[in-house]
């Protein structure tokens, strides 16, 4: 079995040229929590409406460095007002070396998000839990899915004639 673990295929110098993402680090890049109507909110009967949206950004930061963020906003508002809002920008850095160019964007844009997204979403519910709230555990996410979503949708009104008679 050790054999079949030295058939790496490599370079003339010894550097191996296939793909390699890795994970150098993740942290909080921004968050803020409001919790605008205290000591009140907490008497509220009502059940308030969360309101959950998120955005996801990718920047190159060095030559085979890119910063992947995920942005969530919640926002939980009730009939007499605004119980919490939450605005967390999670981030990671993944170096990148010998990444095809078509698979960039899906990495960026899907696969990295997927992988930061549990780390995020708990933050985001210890935010909530510490401002005297009940942990609020969103739902996975399907970042491919919605990748793919977004891809077609750009290439079906990239392939629409710009004007309709």
């Amino acid at each position: 079995m050790a054999e079949e673990a030295d058939t790496v295929q490599t370079t003339g110098n010894g550097a191996d040229n296939g793909p390699q993402i890795a994970l150098i680090s993740q942290y909080v890049k921004d968050m803020s929590f409001e919790n605008p109507n205290a000591p009140a909110v907490y008497q509220w009967q009502d059940q308030p409406q969360i309101d959950v949206q998120f955005n996801i950004g990718a920047d190159k930061v060095g030559e085979e460095v890119v910063e992947v963020s995920l942005k969530i906003e919640v926002k939980a508002t009730a009939p007499q007002g605004t119980a919490f809002a939450v605005e967390l920008v999670y981030a990671a850095i993944f170096g990148m070396r010998n990444v095809p160019e078509d698979q960039m964007q899906p990495f960026m844009l899907a696969e990295a998000p997927r992988l930061i997204f549990p780390f995020a979403r708990r933050v985001l519910a210890d935010a909530i839990r510490d401002g005297g709230f009940p942990p609020l555990l969103l739902d996975p996410i399907d970042f491919g899915g919605l990748y793919i979503q977004q891809a077609e949708a750009m290439a079906q009104t990239a392939g629409e004639p710009v004007g309709h008679a």
